[in-house]
């Protein structure tokens, strides 16, 4: 079941975000689906939370590509740790209009299945380093000592 489970994955990664396939979403994601993402908007459950999700991001970064560096699975959960590089070409929430800047961040998301389909995800990733790339937050300074 391990290996099936990678790659629902491996599938979420590649064909929904890096190709922009919207209408798998079905195959890969449970009818009530919960999604546990701090740093992006809050779509609801099911499938269509998380088409949305890509509709925003991919609007906003057309040329996204997320690549999985680490993927582990036990049981019922798999975990990727996960690089993105996309260039900023759409507006963001927030009145973020696009900066035609380059962004790589990293980020682990650790998903639960359950019948085939993903049931549950917690991502976190570097929504601080992304918006420091895009110049909206100023860039960390360290402090100079004596």
């Amino acid at each position: 079941m391990s290996e099936a489970n990678k790659h629902v994955v491996k599938r979420v990664f590649e064909e929904l975000w890096n190709q922009g396939n919207l209408s798998i979403a079905d195959q890969l994601f449970a009818p009530n689906y919960a999604h546990h993402d701090p740093a992006s908007p809050d779509f609801g459950r099911g499938p269509e939370s998380e088409r949305k999700s890509v509709n925003l991001y991919r609007g906003a970064f057309p040329d996204l590509r997320l690549t999985i560096e680490n993927i582990i699975s036990e049981g019922d959960t798999v975990m990727a740790r996960w690089s993105c590089h996309a260039t900023h070409k759409g507006d963001l929430p927030g009145g973020i209009a696009a900066t035609g800047k380059r962004i790589d961040i990293t980020g682990i998301s650790v998903c639960r299945l359950t019948g085939g389909k993903i049931a549950e995800a917690w991502v976190q990733w570097d929504a601080l380093g992304m918006m420091r790339q895009l110049g909206v937050i100023p860039a960390h300074t360290k402090a100079k000592t004596a």
